[in-house]
């Protein structure tokens, strides 16, 4: 079983990935309309995020392809990579975006998990040392602004977290969002993440795990998990995760050790389950890494990763509901 990132595997994703970021239909519109001249299809009113199935695909489908070809720089894609990129990243395109978020029925459109991707899109594009990556980061701009703004007017008003494993999950954005500030510098977005996560989370313990839920890609415990691992220092964390999930040495919760089983993979919520094998194996393995040396706990976890990646790998491509998306997360769980 391949458990690491290859050149080999990111040239496959790449090339599932370039496959659907320019391809419009079928679409899954998140949309509100205000009056019939709001009736348009997706490219009109997303001329950069129109394809992959839905905008938050298509923007963490940018991420996929740019952050492949910045760890393999040789990767036969790139220079498409870097074409499709140039295309789309324009000024005139982000206009466009950054009209649509401005219209007052879309404040809240694609929160969190799609205000978490775009910072997470904004950060590996500042970090990149391609010649065009200045260029870049200058044009989306106004996106990235438009997101930082939003997560910081939202969050001192949020009283209550949301806990599910799909894309309401605020544990998976605010691991994105306060990733995207460190790196960024930007300190008054991190320390508000930091606030916000020990409000909604330090005195979390002895979780059940009441999942997988039958449309989940994320492990509502796991995912909180790796966000307090984010936000705490080392030694804090370990006693945090000791008091939350207390008997993770001898595998239980038994669910989070155990993959979730997948029925039918053109059924675009059940394929969802591939996502969670993913996004468990990237949070196992990252867990598994902030323990102390020797700690069983971290035994456990890096085993149940490999069982979950195992599970779930082999179906990253063959149907479109899953093939728009989940080569996203089978590289957060190599890459970890």
């Amino acid at each position: 079983m391949t458990t690491q990132l290859t050149s080999a595997i990111a040239s496959k994703f790449a090339m599932l990935a370039l496959d659907h970021l320019t391809r419009e239909y079928p679409n899954k519109l998140t949309h509100s309309l205000a009056g019939p001249q709001d009736v348009q299809g997706p490219r009109a009113l997303h001329p950069i995020f129109y394809g992959s199935y839905d905008w938050h695909s298509c923007v963490h489908g940018y991420w996929l392809v740019l952050r492949l070809i910045d760890r393999f720089p040789d990767l036969p894609e790139a220079n498409r990579v870097i074409a499709v990129v140039d295309e789309h990243f324009t000024d005139a395109n982000v206009a466009g975006e950054r009209a649509y978020l401005d219209l007052p029925l879309n404040r809240g459109f694609e929160r969190p998990y799609g205000w978490a991707w775009l910072l997470a899109l904004a950060a590996q594009v500042q970090s990149m040392k391609l010649p065009q990556a200045a260029r870049w980061t200058k044009t989306i701009a106004p996106l990235t602004e438009a997101f930082v703004e939003r997560f910081e007017e939202f969050l001192p008003k949020a009283t209550y977290t949301l806990r599910v494993g799909t894309h309401f999950n605020m544990a998976f954005a605010l691991s994105l969002a306060v990733d995207f500030a460190r790196q960024t510098s930007r300190e008054s977005l991190a320390d508000l993440v930091v606030e916000t996560s020990k409000r909604w989370y330090l005195n979390d313990a002895a979780c059940q795990a009441w999942e997988p839920a039958g449309d989940e890609f994320l492990s509502p415990s796991l995912m909180e998990a790796e966000l307090m691992r984010r936000v705490l220092p080392s030694a804090e964390f370990v006693e945090w995760f000791t008091r939350f999930l207390p008997d993770v040495a001898t595998r239980k919760p038994a669910t989070l050790f155990v993959p979730a089983t997948v029925t039918d993979r053109t059924d675009g919520k059940i394929a969802h389950l591939d996502g969670l094998n993913l996004s468990r194996a990237w949070c196992q393995r990252s867990i598994a890494r902030a323990l102390p040396s020797g700690d069983a706990r971290a035994a456990a976890l890096y085993e149940a990763a490999d069982t979950h990646l195992d599970a779930a790998l082999a179906h990253v491509a063959g149907d479109y509901m899953g093939e728009h998306w989940l080569a996203t997360f089978a590289l957060l769980a190599l890459e970890a």
